[in-house]
């Protein structure tokens, strides 16, 4: 079940980042149209290229590139994943603590992306005050069996453009989900080493 719920949480995130894959549209409409409006492209293609996905993995990642990571705010999402642990980093560690995580990342969703399976976005009455620079999105991931999954997206206006920066999964926030595991290696090594185990992981899945 824990393991279902995680996948599916990815996938999530996976498809509510993919939808920002037109820039122009950012700041031209609010954040829950701008989901809505992409969404049924985003998700046609997903199911279009599902078989190239799977026999091509290279292709997952330039895909992933291409749409995702230009709409993602990796260092306000380092920030959460660390906590006040942010603040024990100089520059040089945050900033490659920034790098190291926007790869585990990516490599996670990439994975993810290519396991599609169809399943549907419920989207939910969208409020937004007037002038707002934070904004939550709420949807719904329909599934086969049992209730729909509450999925919350988080973003934020960055100069222009609305960035990504948390999602919550019945409640669960999947950025802080790792501070707690982050907090346990810093307390019983520092940043330094929590680094280097993040970039060793990705060398040996990459």
């Amino acid at each position: 079940m824990v393991l279902m719920k995680k996948q599916t949480a990815l996938l999530a995130m996976l498809l509510t980042w993919t939808l920002f894959s037109t820039a122009s549209f950012a700041a031209a409409v609010p954040a829950d149209q701008l989901i809505k409006s992409t969404s049924e492209q985003v998700l046609k293609a997903l199911e279009e290229q599902q078989e190239q996905l799977k026999k091509d993995p290279n292709h997952v990642y330039k895909l992933v590139d291409k749409i995702i990571l230009p709409h993602i705010d990796f260092e306000k999402m380092a920030k959460l994943a660390l906590g006040k642990n942010w603040r024990k980093a100089n520059k040089d560690q945050k900033k490659a603590f920034t790098a190291a995580f926007r790869q585990l990342l990516v490599r996670t969703y990439s994975k993810s992306l290519s396991e599609y399976t169809g399943q549907k976005l419920i989207y939910l009455p969208f409020n937004m005050k007037e002038g707002a620079t934070e904004v939550t999105v709420k949807t719904e991931i329909e599934q086969k069996s049992g209730f729909p999954i509450p999925v919350n997206y988080s973003l934020f206006l960055k100069g222009d453009a609305w960035k990504v920066y948390d999602i919550k999964i019945d409640g669960l926030s999947l950025v802080t989900n790792y501070r707690g595991s982050f907090a346990k290696e810093i307390r019983a090594k520092g940043v330094a080493a929590l680094i280097k185990k993040l970039e060793d992981k990705n060398k040996q899945e990459s």
